[in-house]
């Protein structure tokens, strides 16, 4: 039987999200386990409140003023399921550190999401967005997730294929499914696995043609150094927007006016580089009123002295106006608005 448990009222959350935006939740309640969870669940249901999973708050847009009790998921835990002496089945809790945890792995010697290091947020949130980087995605070594009904309490298990993963995608990010807390998470790591070092940037970065599953950790790490701003000092979400899929016809249109566009096929679809089209677009850089696009890195909005959401999201709607009016492409948020 879970526990009641200990709720704040009218929670200021400018320090739990990484763009730093004033957000007013009106409950608050840490959950450092599945039980806490399901506790908070039902404190919610009790006081009438739709309940509000909140990690390290680094892929969400909060608004200003949340009506709902947010389950702040601070479960910690590393459990190995299963061993054969190659492959490693982890279970993981949903409140840990992802940086954290591929550093683990790949001190372990259990390699597979070492392409994904220094991704910020916690191992919870990597499953929603299917988190991706130089040719890896997170649900290429997950293999389950153990999650609450945030409306009954009731806890279940989602395989791998239950969970709809595509580019930036699952089950967790559809409207209709989002029903769901993620309590812990199961991956299958290989002390074989190959190298992956093909994608061009990360390539560039390697000490050798031959490298090793840490080489390219560090390198990973180096580059998103070099080109992303950090979020201590410059509050951000990391990539504000997806990189667009568009029509192989449209894609050649394009690649016969701008040469350079850089593309990479996705299926019978063709990806365009966000970053580009921002940056061809002339909004690199560009800052209107306490908000602005990296110089950094084209495809990560800063937050300089915004107070709120809807000014963040009226800067994002004239750099997707501008895009769309130069390119006919149309540029899609990344993080999660509630």
């Amino acid at each position: 039987m879970s526990h009641v448990p200990d709720i704040e009222r009218d929670v200021q959350l400018r320090d739990f999200n990484t763009l730093r935006l004033h957000a007013n939740a009106t409950g608050w309640v840490n959950a450092a386990s599945t039980d806490a969870i399901v506790a908070g669940v039902h404190a919610g249901a009790s006081l009438g409140l739709p309940v509000i999973p909140l990690g390290e708050g680094s892929n969400v847009v909060l608004p200003e003023i949340l009506n709902a009790l947010v389950v702040r998921v601070s479960s910690k835990g590393i459990k190995r399921l299963k061993d054969d002496g190659r492959r490693v089945r982890l279970r993981v809790a949903a409140g840990e550190n992802w940086h954290a945890f591929v550093v683990w792995c790949v001190e372990e010697g259990l390699f597979g999401l070492e392409n994904l290091a220094l991704i910020p947020g916690t191992v919870g949130a990597a499953p929603v967005q299917n988190i991706g980087a130089y040719g890896v995605e997170v649900s290429n070594s997950l293999r389950g997730v153990e999650v609450v009904d945030r409306e009954s309490g009731a806890v279940d298990y989602l395989g791998a294929e239950e969970c709809d993963f595509a580019y930036r995608y699952s089950v967790f990010k559809d409207i209709n499914s989002r029903r769901w807390i993620i309590a812990s998470v199961d991956f299958e790591l290989d002390r074989q696995a190959p190298v992956h070092h093909e994608y061009p940037a990360l390539a560039d970065r390697l000490p050798s043609p031959e490298p090793s599953h840490r080489d390219v950790m560090e390198a990973v790490i180096a580059i998103r150094r070099d080109r992303l701003p950090d979020p201590l000092t410059h509050p951000n979400a990391g990539s504000f927007f997806k990189n667009p899929e568009v029509t192989s016809e449209q894609a050649t249109a394009l690649a016969a006016e701008y040469p350079d566009l850089p593309r990479f096929q996705a299926g019978e679809r063709v990806k365009l580089s966000a970053a580009w089209l921002i940056e061809r677009a002339g909004w690199r850089g560009t800052s209107v009123n306490g908000i602005c696009m990296s110089s950094q890195h084209a495809l990560v909005l800063v937050n300089e002295s915004a107070d709120t959401a809807s000014e963040l999201l009226a800067f994002a709607s004239q750099v997707q106006q501008g895009v769309q009016k130069q390119f006919g492409v149309e540029l899609s948020i990344e993080p999660d608005v509630l």
